[in-house]
């Protein structure tokens, strides 16, 4: 596995994501792509309501092999969901755990951030230890209407 960093999202970024523009700092996506457009269109939508800091693409050699981001501005509390992705092709590598590992920095980071939550489907293993490697602790319990019952987490920064 290469080694991963963050790069802060920028509109332009999403702009490439959705073909609307060449690829900003020559970067390159997997073959087979990274996500939905549907993904990328709302962290677009996102990314202004977050004060234009608290989404990531992550990158190792030059190429995108996923993305991460808050869901929405941390609340007054300093509370934020988190939520991470990695193409297809790059999964069981090492880059979710490399990924969040980097979030957990860039939140610590973050004067708004005191905590981080996420949620992953009860089936969703692989995620779930992503969040055990990062310190995260089980909850709780919630319900989403498309995925049913959800793991809720949580990191104390």
């Amino acid at each position: 596995m290469s080694a991963l960093h963050l790069v802060p999202a920028t509109d332009a970024h999403f702009a490439w994501l959705l073909g609307e523009i060449d690829a900003p700092d020559g970067l390159r996506l997997p073959s087979g792509g990274l996500d939905e457009p549907w993904v990328f269109k709302w962290l677009r939508r996102t990314l202004p309501k977050l004060g234009g800091y608290g989404s990531w693409l992550m990158v190792a050699d030059g190429e995108v092999v996923g993305l991460c981001s808050y869901k929405w501005a941390p609340s007054a509390a300093g509370d934020v969901e988190t939520g991470y992705g990695i193409a297809p092709q790059r999964r069981r590598l090492g880059y979710a755990t490399q990924g969040a590992a980097l979030l957990i920095e860039a939140a610590r980071r973050d004067g708004r951030v005191r905590a981080l939550t996420a949620e992953t489907a009860l089936a969703n293993l692989a995620s779930q230890r992503v969040l055990e490697a990062n310190g995260f602790v089980q909850t709780g319990r919630n319900l989403d209407d498309d995925e049913g019952e959800m793991i809720v987490w949580r990191l104390e920064l």
